[in-house]
């Protein structure tokens, strides 16, 4: 019985980790993401219309997608444990 839930205990720490892990990605991802610009404007370049994502755009694009659904699901977890 205290086996169990030690390991309960153990397994909500790993969950809050990876979660505050998840965090910090996502908001790097969303802070390169800038709305209607390329991203070389983050880097001083300068655009003045709107394109559709390529390139590392669209894999950043995707990572915050994948991050951000992450973080909803440890954040589940986290509640239920």
């Amino acid at each position: 019985m205290a086996s169990r839930k030690r390991d309960i205990l153990k397994m909500a720490q790993y969950l809050l980790l990876s979660q505050i892990i998840v965090a910090i990605f996502l908001i790097v991802l969303i802070l390169l993401q800038q709305r209607g610009t390329a991203l070389g404007s983050a880097f001083g370049g300068e655009s003045g219309f709107y394109a559709t994502k390529r390139g590392i755009q669209k894999k950043i694009f995707w990572l915050t997608v994948f991050f951000g659904a992450a973080f909803i699901i440890l954040a589940f977890l986290n509640l239920i444990f």
